[in-house]
This record gives C-alpha cells, structure tokens and sequence, in this order.
C-alpha cells in the first residue's frame, strides 16, 4: 500500500470540539465508549438498536493476544461526564474472519479491522437514534469524526470536517485526527445535514511527517459480519484466540507509513 498525502488537505480540517453540553451532544447519542474488561477503552457506534459496530482489534488482549470475553464489555451509548444515556452488556461479538492479531502492518490487516457486536438488550430511545452506513467516499471528499480518546474519555469530540486524501486496497487514508481510545470511531459522511457511517477508524499512521488515519473498509465486510451473527456465530470460546493484532510502532512491509494504533 503506497500512501499518498496532500498538504493542502491538512489545512482545511476543523478543530477538534469536545461534546461536554446536551446540545452538543444531541445529534451523536449513538457514539458511546466501549469499556473493555476494565482495562482499557475503544468507540463504538449503535448501527441498529441492537448492534454496535467497532474496530476488530479492541476485543484482544494487548499482552496475551486472545479474544476477550465480549462479556466483560459494555458499551456506554453518548458517555459523557460520567453519564450515558444507555449502559448495555453485550451478548455476542463477531470479528471479521480474515482478521489477524499480531504481525507485520498490511493494508489487508487494517481493511479487516472491523467488528460488530450484539447487544443483550435493544436500545429503544428516542434521543439515541442508530446510525446509517453509506458507501465510502472519494479523495478529496469531506468527511468527519467522533471519537473517544485517552485525553478525551469523559466525552467525545467531534471533527466535523477532515478530508479523505487517499482510498488504497481498501483502506480509507483520512487526515482526520485521531488518538488511543479513538479505535472503532466511526467516520462520517455528511450530506444534507445527515450523518451516515463510512468507515471506522483502526490505526493512525505518519507518512511524509503528517499524522494520517486509517480506515476500515465497510460495505462489504460489514455484510459478512451480519450474516455471521444471523448464523449464530459470536459466542466466546477461550479456545478462539488464533487471531492477533497490529502492533503499534511497527513498519509494514511495501509502504512508507509508521503504523500507531489508535
């Protein structure tokens, strides 16, 4: 994957605005935190009332390199200063199935870097409203970011505008910023006023001295993770954990970028 950047793009990008009021906050509800076995964080986003869609990479553990049990995780839809408007335990969680935990960096590891997890209850309310998908964007586009981050965890913060500078083997190369705990973001596509998730984030990367981000693919992907729930896949088995994760600081093999997990 050769990542190509644009200076110009950088420089159009909005700050960062942290989402500490109810009016702020109104129209991203559905962005919540994940809390992952008490040890650390990711964002996740409520793409039904009861499934959330996040990166693949935050169901693993750092340091054993297996699965998690996805019933230590909760999702905390619209966390914000220690307050969510819906608190839920997840019941099944579905890694895509080409996804690997370890390993040098590939664009094929960061395209399969997407989950989708099945909460044990639905979330019924009418000020947390699921998100829709869309089809990935084209360089040059517009699009935005809500995340969680580990400077950040009490409320998420928006950038409504970072721009798409590359979409490369999948990979959709943002300048949108990023940080720890921003894993699983979703990205957004803007139109008309309405929001529709594009894309989530699963690493930032440096290329040329600028920070980047990369995202996930989607459409594709996401169907397959569907059907996988619908099959009746997702239940934990300590067994499960062939899989492992990109490591940050690592160099992929074919590429320019230095790969930082998010």
């Amino acid at each position: 994957m050769v990542l190509v950047t644009c200076s110009s793009a950088f420089a159009q990008d909005a700050r960062l605005k942290r989402l500490d009021s109810g009016d702020d906050a109104a129209a991203w509800e559905a962005v919540g935190r994940l809390d992952i076995a008490g040890a650390g964080f990711c964002t996740g986003t409520l793409i039904a009332p009861r499934l959330v869609l996040t990166a693949a990479h935050c169901l693993f553990d750092r340091d054993t390199k297996q699965q998690v049990d996805h019933g230590k995780v909760r999702f905390l839809a619209g966390w914000r200063n220690g307050r969510a408007g819906a608190y839920r335990d997840v019941r099944r969680a579905v890694v895509h199935p080409d996804y690997v935990y370890d390993g040098l960096v590939s664009s094929e590891r960061v395209r399969n870097d997407l989950a989708l997890l099945e909460l044990q209850r639905p979330i019924n309310n009418t000020t947390i409203k699921p998100f829709g998908t869309a089809a990935r964007p084209r360089p040059g586009d517009s699009v935005g970011v809500v995340s969680y981050a580990k400077d950040r965890s009490e409320a998420p913060s928006l950038q409504e505008v970072c721009k798409v500078i590359a979409q490369q083997e999948g990979v959709l190369v943002t300048s949108c910023s990023v940080d720890f705990g921003s894993s699983g973001a979703p990205i957004f596509s803007l139109e008309n006023g309405e929001a529709h998730v594009v894309s989530v984030v699963s690493a930032k990367a440096e290329v040329d001295g600028e920070t980047v981000s990369l995202g996930t693919s989607l459409s594709t992907p996401l169907a397959l993770l569907q059907a996988e729930l619908v099959a009746g896949k997702g239940v934990f088995s300590s067994s499960d954990g062939g899989s492992k994760s990109l490591m940050a600081g690592e160099r992929s093999t074919g590429t320019g970028a230095k790969f930082v997990r998010p």
